[in-house]
């Protein structure tokens, strides 16, 4: 309840700035099973690692932590599943855990470990026997450890004290109250949330007491004081190191000491006598250690903030965070777990970039986000070669350019053992794709195991064990959850193509106006400007947007470019004044004009453009935004607009092919940032990384043959959609399309495809198929009749195609259901013809009904057919 009313409050919108505390903060509150999720799988590593038995079989170890911890299975008696030692070992390493939320919002995941790790001790020390001798173990050793022997009375009333809170609460009380002392805590920039998340722990040991009339106070035990315990505070900023800190280290440490038993002993006080006088006792002692730590070099503006910082002032907040003068925590922690806020480090003018960019990240990136930092922050903050980071984030980071430092710290300096990509449906209120990443500090060998929970048949979270793949930590690659098979096609596509940024080619965004209703202009107010002036045609070009840009072909939409460039290479600048009529039209937006930031010499000029020359060339276009590739290729003169990109160079109908086939899709699904709706973003960045393999000159030229049968196809008139020419000649552009795939299929699977019998080089190549140039005559007669050659049932073309998903290494590029064929092929022509152009027959129908019945009653005359 008190998490909901939290994302209430963040979710106020403020009047003034037009805005919500959520989108200022970045902050979202996590699901409740997320939430158990993340906190089972950290402390299962957690206590794997700290007790397990020398001779213990890992998984089962495991196996059994996690029924340990698991709400819903029937757990009776510790002695069922552990030894007498594996449970001495499991209690006492609850005990010393200690876990950080660096960005504790609510308090939802400390509130998680406390209610798991309270279960966990619950059924394994049912009487606290264990849990209060641990106890009192402890403050013996706290009081053993300090510098100034402790006052013996002191001593025996904390002891007294243990004793008496076992000897009264039976239950949870005493299990609860010990750990929130002793092994959680918890950060935030907003005072607002640590206030939530300290009420919600007092809630929680509120419960846990039952009032007795008779006594003193009912009975009722004072809640502890949990201002030491969560604090607000800048996790990411820390105090400088103190330069001749060995110098003072002695006195530096034991005011360290002092500190935090005064804080342990405020943590317990019960009158308001006794909480001033620790209070009193803490403002003394800091800036007595401020005075030692600026003696030891620390700089003078650092030593006033550990003076000022006052952790019993609830409406403050510290703009550094250090675990040692807030917490007592100088070796660090065994979980840092959390949800770290999602903010741009570029947007509000940059205010975060500024404040951070000096702070020292290796993985700072000016156009990343804060959550990278907190990743950062958060392994310095773990206890080294041990410790366990456990965050949920947006999934941005694995993919994208600016993610690539985080990748690499993550990659060269620690163990990511889990990866769970969970798409976009986790936070009730942000459409973000988010991503669990479970690491251990320090690197070492583990395989990371990682899922994709979009891909599986129920998106079933979490998922079945048997439903993980792997993931292959590189800084110099995305980072993408696949099973062992998908990770096998990566490396078989990495190992046999060479980046496209590594071939002569040239990629460019599409130009941008600044104010494109000014600048793009339809057919007829062209027509009306040559029209008045016919020396206007000079600068009008033809122009696409994005949504445009199909596969192979762009269906240009009759939009123009007033091209007012602002010179390339030896061409001067556009001058307005030689173009009168055009002046006039741009004149009606000039106000806008004269604002924009990407204009050129004047007003009127569009901004330099370098590459202006390269949109006369051969090229391909393509859209940012789209399921698959849609690269559509083009000879003349012809401009797009910054929704779209553009690359000339080299082999650009060989590119055409590649670049539209569903084996890039595939390889694109796998290593592009995604859009907030979960399409791929086919941007620069992630398309040069496309793998392209070199081709041989008669290859290449097959290709580029059914490119232009392809390209021809679709410039052709089209009819009303009506008749049996229109279904026919529909069917002909998916059928050689499908044929590139196959291609594509065998230039990068050659291995595979050939094992299982399946060629299309060499039967394609047999055919010695005419180059759109050598057809004479009436061109689509000879392409019908091309395609019904090539889709004869007895072709191995034909027969290679429809059975390309026999194949599991083809049905899982292309997302595809193991096929269940019950009959022959041959004797059910709408599978074979639906098998053949790779659609679902629903998929057909809906589009094309009557037309394709009308093609599929044409196949199957003469066939015996149920």
């Amino acid at each position: 309840l008190l998490g909901k009313v939290f994302e209430n409050l963040l979710a106020a919108y403020n009047p003034e700035t037009r805005d919500t505390a959520r989108k200022q903060t970045g902050s979202y509150y996590t699901p409740r099973p997320v939430v158990d999720y993340m906190v089972d799988e950290a402390l299962v590593a957690t206590l794997a690692q700290a007790c397990s038995p020398s001779d213990a079989d890992t998984g089962f170890w495991q196996d059994r932590l996690r029924y340990l911890l698991d709400y819903e299975d029937a757990f009776n008696d510790a002695h069922e599943l552990f030894e007498e030692d594996e449970t001495a070992g499991i209690v006492r390493a609850i005990s010393e855990i200690k876990v950080l939320d660096p960005a504790v919002g609510s308090g939802a995941f400390p509130m998680g470990m406390l209610h798991k790790m309270a279960m966990a001790l619950r059924r394994l020390d049912p009487d606290n026997q264990r849990w209060a001798t641990l106890q009192k173990e402890r403050a013996r050793k706290k009081a053993d450890a300090a510098f100034d022997t402790k006052d013996p009375q002191e001593r025996k009333d904390e002891l007294n004290e243990i004793s008496d809170t076992f000897e009264r609460y039976s239950g949870d009380f005493g299990r609860k109250l010990y750990l929130i002392q002793n092994s959680i805590f918890g950060v935030d920039i907003q005072p607002i949330a640590t206030q939530i998340a300290k009420l919600r722990f007092f809630i929680s040991l509120a419960i846990e007491q039952e009032p007795d009339e008779n006594a003193d106070n009912f009975g009722i035990k004072p809640l502890p004081n949990l201002e030491t315990r969560f604090i607000a505070a800048d996790t990411l900023m820390q105090l400088k190191a103190a330069d001749q800190l060995d110098l003072f280290r002695q006195q530096i440490e034991a005011l360290k000491t002092k500190l935090t038993e005064n804080r342990e002993r405020h943590f317990h006080a019960t009158t308001r006598r006794k909480k001033l006088a620790c209070r009193d006792a803490d403002n003394q002692l800091r800036r007595a250690l401020a005075e030692e730590l600026n003696a030891a070099g620390l700089p003078e503006d650092d030593a006033k903030k550990i003076t000022h910082w006052d952790p019993y002032d609830q409406n403050a907040k510290a703009d550094w965070f250090d675990p040692e003068y807030m917490f007592g925590i100088a070796d660090g922690f065994d979980i840092v777990i959390g949800n770290p806020p999602y903010i741009q480090l570029q947007k509000n003018r940059g205010e975060l970039r500024r404040r951070y960019q000096t702070a020292d990240f290796e993985t700072f990136a000016a156009t990343g986000d804060i959550y990278q930092l907190f990743y950062e922050k958060g392994c310095q903050l773990l206890m080294p070669q041990r410790g366990l980071i456990a965050y949920i984030t947006s999934n941005s980071w694995l993919k994208a350019q600016y993610g690539k430092s985080t990748r690499r710290y993550f990659a060269e300096q620690h163990t990511p053992l889990k990866l769970v990509e969970m798409g976009k449906d986790v936070f009730e209120n942000a459409i973000v794709d988010t991503n669990i990443l479970i690491a251990r500090s320090g690197k070492n060998d583990a395989i990371c195991k990682a899922v994709d929970i979009d891909r599986l048949p129920d998106k079933t979270f979490p998922p079945a064990e048997n439903l993980w793949g792997q993931l292959r930590p590189r800084e110099d690659k995305p980072w993408s959850a696949m099973s062992v098979i998908e990770q096998s096609i990566m490396d078989e596509m990495e190992a046999i193509g060479t980046p496209l940024k590594e071939w002569d080619v040239s990629i460019y965004r599409g130009v941008t106006t600044g104010l494109n209703n000014a600048f793009i202009i339809d057919d007829e107010t062209k027509e009306e400007l040559v029209a008045a002036d016919p020396k206007s045609a000079e600068i009008i070009k033809p122009v696409l947007r994005g949504r445009d840009i199909q596969r192979y072909q762009a269906e240009w939409a009759g939009l123009w470019l007033i091209d007012t460039h602002n010179g390339y290479d030896d061409v001067s600048a556009i001058n307005i004044e030689d173009y009168p009529t055009i002046k006039n039209h741009l004149d009606e937006f000039y106000p806008q004009l004269a604002k924009r930031q990407d204009k050129g010499k004047t007003p009127y000029n569009l901004r330099n453009c370098a590459y202006h020359e390269d949109f006369q060339k051969e090229k391909l276009f393509w859209m940012d935004l789209t399921e698959q590739g849609r690269f559509a290729y083009d000879a003349g003169e012809m401009f797009c607009v910054n929704t779209a990109f553009m690359m000339s160079g080299q082999a650009i109908k060989y590119l055409c092919a590649i670049l539209n086939s569903r084996l890039i899709t595939w390889f694109m699904r796998n290593t592009a940032l995604n859009s907030g709706m979960g399409v791929p973003r086919w941007i620069r960045s992630s398309v040069e990384t496309i793998p392209i393999p070199k081709i041989t000159a008669d290859r290449d030229a097959l290709i580029s043959t059914i490119v232009d049968y392809i390209l021809y196809l679709k410039k052709q008139p089209s009819t009303d959609g009506k008749n049996l020419a229109y279904a026919r000649d529909y069917l002909m552009v998916k059928y050689f399309e499908r044929i590139i795939d196959g291609l594509v299929y065998e230039l990068y699977l050659t291995d595979e495809l050939h094992r299982a019998g399946k060629y299309f080089f060499k039967p394609l190549q047999d055919e010695q198929l005419p180059s759109i140039e050598e057809i004479t005559g009436d061109k689509m007669s000879a392409l019908r009749a091309i395609f019904e050659q090539l889709f004869d049932r007895k072709h191995p073309v034909r027969k290679n195609l429809f059975f390309l998903n026999s194949l599991e290494i083809i049905r899982i590029i292309e997302g595809k259901e193991e096929l269940k064929i019950q009959r022959r092929p041959e004797r059910d022509p709408l599978l074979a013809l639906a098998g053949t152009l790779a659609c679902d027959v629903t998929d057909i129908g809906e589009r094309h009904d009557e037309y394709i019945g009308q093609a599929l009653q044409k196949e199957m005359r003469g066939v015996d057919n149920e």
